[in-house]
């Protein structure tokens, strides 16, 4: 059976178990159960890790994009500014072409409103605020990258614009069980269409 690795940040984390649900039988799904992605040089560790403990793959599908565009308090810029998260992308997707994998790129969801992600506490600090200015330019320079290498590109973004409210659950940043869903057949849907061409 082929075999699928599924990387990224807590979105990733709301949908892996409706992928492999949906390609039970048909592929092998594999993701890390109690971490996710973070930012893209973070994912290069993590994809780095998969191919070391557990060999090769047929497909990889990853995101990245929400912490690497974070602005956290007290830092005054991103934690990659956008050409260091492309620079990033390419390492993780020689990473993958050298495992012998086809990659496949998810683009990152969008953001409702400025205050997106506020309640989210962490260590006692509530400084998460999005903008989906943000979002739009790093995916356009991860889109931009993909295209010139030739990876397939699955807009998770435009599938959340048919949702008046973007699929979003009260924090404002991740999704609902029915966003999460639909991501996870557009998700499995880039799989069967990347077999194609194994």
């Amino acid at each position: 059976m082929k075999k699928v690795l599924l990387l990224g940040d807590s979105i990733r984390m709301g949908y892996d178990e409706y992928v492999k649900e949906l390609l039970d039988g048909e592929f092998e799904v594999f993701y890390d159960n109690d971490d996710n992605g973070r930012f893209a040089a973070y994912t290069l560790w993590q994809a780095n890790h998969f191919f070391k403990h557990f060999g090769h793959f047929d497909i990889v599908h990853w995101n990245n994009g929400y912490w690497d565009m974070n602005i956290e308090a007290p830092m005054t810029t991103a934690m990659h500014p956008v050409d260091e998260y492309v620079y990033f992308l390419g390492r993780i997707l020689a990473e993958i072409r050298r495992n012998g994998a086809v990659p496949i790129f998810a683009t990152s969801t969008p953001i409702l409103s400025k205050e997106a992600a506020a309640d989210i506490v962490i260590e006692g600090t509530k400084s998460f605020e999005y903008d989906n200015s943000w979002v739009v330019k790093y995916n356009a320079a991860a889109v931009e990258f993909m295209r010139k290498e030739g990876v397939a590109v699955n807009d998770l973004y435009s599938l959340c614009l048919e949702d008046p409210h973007f699929y979003k659950c009260p924090d404002l940043l991740h999704l609902t069980e029915k966003g999460y869903r639909r991501c996870a057949e557009k998700v499995a849907e880039a799989v069967r269409e990347a077999a194609k061409r194994l």
